[in-house]
């Protein structure tokens, strides 16, 4: 690695202003900072410096998603093989076909997200001539996880690109976007191509005609209960497999375990906001057993606890609604944005039986409504601090 990072060192007066290869400084920077760390800091003594820049930040969180993404793998695989009656019993038979057919399913989901995404961000860069902007190293591993393993691979590559230039180039870029990205490209498909991204059976790769099932959302929202088993006993889910992640749904959605794993280490690294994730499943914890004390419909009544085993929120709470950009920012604002984003995801499961999964949309309005709750939390300290201002003076 020394050796390389020397050699890195060598050829940057060649892609600099006036190099051989400028016309190749952002393409060359944006390698060179990605492999190591940027020796350029801030200078005086004030500034607080650390060992620590975006690119590195946003690998941190990719290495959140990995539990996540590896489950999600597998899971294809399982449910694809569980569609045709193969490797019965226990979930592990056949564990390398499924991981094989998993992969061949994602992998190239993964590599078409991240290519036409930092395809356009290379290109907006070197005609803006500033240097690549990051964010879109967690966005391009976002976009896959929240898709069916069976969606067209051009789809993919038309979503993202809407996305990343809709949603993030047009307000300059990283940092500015009012949008999550990855759940700007869902909502993208999910109304231009709905019946790629919704029903019961887009979420199971390649199964036979003859086969008829259910997310475990679907059933609950139908039913009142995710674990309604079907007549010909082809579905059957208990608690257990949800919370594991042995069900049918989004690629990287089903693993409640995984996704915890990532929320532990993205608070224990100090990447991910604890009281955002916290906040989200308060508040969907909350309305939940709001609905339940009303108990006028069948899903009203469901226990509601069982909200955070069903469909993307968890993954939502712990991975989307905590993004630094689109979130809030205050403290107090983090709080009453959670809660909000948990409460709006329920009642949309609730409200809407033609869309059970409310979560993307809670978040999308979190993220509209996130400016408004820090302006009124900064007013609401300003305020306060004036009367108190106010008080002292009159009493001095």
């Amino acid at each position: 690695m020394e050796f390389l990072k020397k050699k890195i060192l060598e050829l940057r007066p060649d892609f600099e202003k006036g190099g051989k290869y400028s016309q190749f400084h952002t393409l060359f920077d944006g390698f060179a900072t990605f492999l190591f760390t940027p020796d350029r800091v801030s200078s005086g003594g004030t500034h607080i410096k650390a060992g620590i820049d975006l690119k590195r930040t946003m690998f941190f969180v990719i290495l959140a998603m990995v539990p996540a993404l590896l489950f999600g793998i597998f899971n294809v695989g399982h449910q694809h093989f569980l569609a045709l009656g193969e490797f019965a019993g226990s979930p592990m038979n056949g564990f390398w076909e499924k991981v094989m057919y998993g992969a061949i399913k994602v992998l190239p989901i993964v590599v078409v997200s991240y290519s036409v995404g930092l395809g356009i961000e290379f290109f907006v860069a070197s005609k803006k001539g500033h240097a690549i902007n990051e964010g879109f190293l967690v966005s391009g591993m976002l976009i896959p996880l929240v898709l069916p393993p069976d969606i067209p691979l051009w789809m993919v590559a038309l979503s993202t690109a809407f996305a990343v230039i809709f949603a993030k180039e047009v307000f300059g870029g990283t940092g500015m976007n009012v949008l999550n990205v990855a759940l700007t490209a869902r909502v993208f498909l999910f109304f231009a191509y709905p019946t790629f991204m919704s029903g019961d059976l887009v979420w199971i790769s390649e199964k036979p005609d003859v086969y008829s099932g259910a997310t475990a959302l679907a059933n609950a929202a139908a039913t009142g209960t995710p674990f309604q088993i079907s007549a010909d006993q082809s579905w059957n889910y208990n608690l257990q497999d949800m919370v594991v992640g042995l069900i049918p749904g989004s690629i990287g959605e089903t693993s409640k375990i995984a996704i915890l794993l990532g929320a532990a280490f993205l608070v224990i690294t100090g990447i991910g906001s604890g009281v955002v994730m916290l906040s989200v499943v308060l508040g969907a914890l909350l309305m939940g057993l709001i609905f339940n004390g009303i108990g006028l419909t069948p899903f009203m009544n469901m226990p509601f606890h069982l909200h955070l085993a069903m469909g993307g929120l968890l993954f939502g709470a712990v991975f989307m609604a905590t993004d630094p950009v689109t979130a809030a920012h205050t403290g107090t604002g983090k709080w009453i944005y959670g809660l909000l984003v948990g409460m709006m995801a329920v009642m949309i499961r609730v409200f809407n039986p033609a869309y059970p999964e409310g979560i993307m949309l809670a978040i999308l309005f979190g993220n509209v409504m996130a400016p408004l709750i820090d302006y009124y939390v900064v007013q609401a300290n300003i305020a306060r601090r004036n009367k108190r201002l106010a008080a002292r003076t009159s009493i001095a």
